[in-house]
């Protein structure tokens, strides 16, 4: 039985790493590229669009950066799995990579050999980081389990429960939060105080300084 192809968007500003890209992916019959952007803003017209499954997203990019572009890419209405592929491999921009969603890092000096592999992970629902970033993977692998812990009644939460929760440790308003769900202040606030009572947390500032810490690891 024939596998079902997975659709992916290059985006990057270099036309040749676009290019060595199209031409290692597409010796592998499982993804089809449907498209490319040389930058952010092009990016999330040919997403709308073209509704790819994967997009290849480089960070430092003109006109609108890969972190800002994931921002973007998460209030859409459809689900797009972002794999950042990038010269950077400090720990930091890492994290924040992975913070805002992304699925898979892979540095640019080991893409040749990491790209197919990472787009192989993310197709099946895992996540996927470099090599020479296994390190800072593990370490943020190690936070989690020790957030759930600490506070197992977080495999409690509802998958909008979670949602609302990194958001409000992203420091968003109950008000921004309706607005950008589609939901009602009310609503919003009433799964702020479910999450409160699942996680045992006692007043706003007890939620707001819960969330600060852990967003990143929900």
């Amino acid at each position: 039985m024939m596998q079902e192809e997975t659709t992916v968007l290059i985006v990057d500003d270099h036309p040749l790493l676009r290019h060595g890209l199209r031409d290692v992916i597409g010796h592998n019959p499982r993804f089809r590229i449907v498209g490319e952007a040389a930058d952010g803003e092009e990016a999330l017209r040919l997403i709308v669009g073209l509704k790819p499954q994967i997009v290849i997203l480089d960070i430092d990019m003109p006109r609108l950066n890969g972190l800002e572009t994931i921002r973007r890419i998460r209030q859409l209405s459809f689900a797009v799995n972002v794999v950042i592929l990038t010269m950077y491999n400090e720990e930091d921009m890492f994290n924040a990579a992975m913070d805002l969603g992304a699925r898979a890092y892979v540095l640019k000096e080991t893409a040749a050999r990491e790209i197919v592999a990472a787009l192989e992970k993310v197709a099946l629902g895992e996540s996927f980081v470099s090599a020479m970033l296994r390190a800072a993977g593990q370490r943020r692998s190690e936070r989690v389990r020790q957030l759930l812990l600490s506070k197992p009644q977080i495999e409690a939460l509802t998958p909008a429960e979670r949602r609302i929760l990194k958001l409000i440790g992203e420091d968003y308003t109950s008000k921004e939060i309706a607005e950008r769900l589609k939901l009602s202040v009310r609503t919003v606030d009433n799964h702020r105080q479910h999450i409160c009572n699942k996680l045992k947390l006692h007043g706003t500032h007890s939620l707001l300084k819960f969330a600060f810490k852990n967003s990143a690891y929900l």
